[in-house]
């Protein structure tokens, strides 16, 4: 891949969304992972306001610091960038409290993982619609369109995607060729919904590059029984997760009333 030419084009592109959209800038959520770095150095990029928001929730330390350390290199990198950190702890503490009430079912965890983002969500969009902002969506293309490794209207819920159609391993290359810091590129993946130091990998069953694998055999029409070994487990994983998510991936069901029923 021609990393800098990339660069460029999706730079461009941004600017001629936000142009086109009469939208004045962009609002980031950076987590302290490699997407979210990518992704927030792209809009700086387009010398468009740009706000980086910081949202913990019970947030691991090294995932505070490396979101902290990555606002900081931005804001002292470009000047139209701006970081803002929101404490979402008493939000989710007062949800929690109101909705689980000690409830420490594997569904009621899960629920409450995913209510993290779409709690991240709402905020992004109060400080979009403040500033006439678009909010930047951060999933890559093994993400949105492979595995649907993303919360529904969580992180999910965006304006625009710069990078979805990006590999995993491509966002990395691309984020080293920009100068993001080696401690997010080296950092283990993670959604960071958590309260453990359960990773990407841990989840899904497979590493991104595998998972890459799998999606480019399944786009040429492969399943896992032209496999053996450890590429028919990847490719069984791959399929289980994508079509266990293809209600995220796919439009939204309409009952469409036809004519006659009118």
């Amino acid at each position: 891949m021609k990393n800098n030419q990339v660069i460029e084009y999706i730079v461009d592109w941004l600017k001629n969304y936000a142009a086109k959209s009469n939208m004045k800038g962009f609002v980031v959520g950076v987590s302290g992972g490699i997407d979210s770095a990518l992704t927030s150095t792209l809009c700086a990029k387009t010398g468009l306001p740009t706000i980086c928001l910081e949202m913990p929730i019970k947030q691991k330390k090294n995932q505070v610091a490396r979101a902290q350390n990555h606002i900081k290199w931005l804001e002292d990198s470009y000047p139209n960038v701006s970081g803002k950190r929101i404490n979402l702890d008493p939000l989710f503490d007062a949800f929690s409290s109101i909705t689980s009430q000690g409830d420490e079912s594997e569904a009621a965890q899960l629920s409450l993982a995913n209510s993290r983002a779409r709690m991240r969500m709402l905020t992004l969009y109060y400080y979009a619609a403040r500033h006439r902002y678009l909010v930047t969506g951060t999933g890559n293309k093994v993400e949105d369109f492979g595995v649907g490794f993303y919360t529904k209207y969580g992180d999910g819920g965006v304006d625009i995607s710069p990078i979805a159609d990006l590999m995993k391993t491509e966002v990395w290359a691309l984020a080293e060729t920009l100068g993001v810091s080696s401690e997010i590129i080296l950092a283990p993946p993670t959604d960071g919904l958590w309260d453990d130091d359960r990773n990407d990998e841990d989840q899904l069953g497979a590493s991104y590059k595998e998972l890459e694998w799998a999606m480019k055999q399944n786009d040429i029409g492969k399943t896992a029984d032209d496999f053996e070994g450890r590429q028919k487990t990847v490719m069984s994983i791959f399929l289980k997760h994508h079509l266990a998510n293809k209600h995220k991936m796919d439009p939204i069901p309409v009952c469409i009333i036809h004519d006659e029923l009118r």
